[in-house]
Parts: structure tokens; sequence; C-alpha cells
């Protein structure tokens, strides 16, 4: 992968992988992206989600390398670079860890006073 060490090493860019030892949650979340420091922020969905890392759904091509910051409901803002692309999806390596849980967790609705 043009020496990106990343936790998607064994992921085909199909999105397949035999070989995954991390957990891998399949889902489907809006979030909010930002390529590197560019401050225009568009919608994307994320479709899976493991400690590591993420695969969204994108409109235009990612270069490998690409450093990307993701608003994630639950998990707050994720850094991470694309690790693969392939026809509308791209896969991210996380730069630190996640609880994908957190992801999952329902958010709690306003009180009305």
């Amino acid at each position: 992968m043009d020496g990106i060490s990343s936790n998607f090493d064994n992921v085909a860019e199909d999105g397949t992988d035999s070989q995954r030892t991390r957990s891998r949650d399949s889902l489907f979340l809006a979030a909010r992206m930002r390529l590197g420091d560019d401050k225009a922020a568009q919608d994307v969905r994320v479709r899976n989600l493991s400690e590591g890392g993420l695969m969204v759904e994108v409109a235009k091509p990612l270069p490998i390398g690409t450093l990307l910051i993701l608003e994630v409901r639950g998990l707050g803002e994720v850094r991470g670079s694309v690790a693969w692309y392939a026809e509308g999806r791209a896969g991210v390596a996380l730069d630190r860890p996640i609880d994908p849980k957190k992801a999952r967790k329902p958010v709690k609705p306003v009180e009305k006073r």
C-alpha cells in the first residue's frame, strides 16, 4: 500500500478480508468530513467501524494518504488517513484507537422544561 502502515494492511480494495483480526461493526452513520486543514466539511456515510479504522462512502476519489478529520456522533472528532479507495468508498486508518460502541449508543432526548 505504497508504504503506508495501517490497520487496513490486510483489507482488499473491495473491503473484504479473511485475515482481519479486529472486529468490525457494520452500520450506517452520517458524519461530517474535512480533508486535512480544509475548513469546508462534507457529509459522508460511515459504513463500518472498528477500533482502528472505518469505511466511508465519498462522492469523489480520495488519494491514499489523504489526511481526514471526521465528526462522528458519539465519538466526536476522529483523525486518520486514507488507506485505500475503490468505487466511492474509502478505508480510513485512524490515528488513535476508538471505542466503536460509543457510536452505537442512542442519542439522549433533550429534556423539556
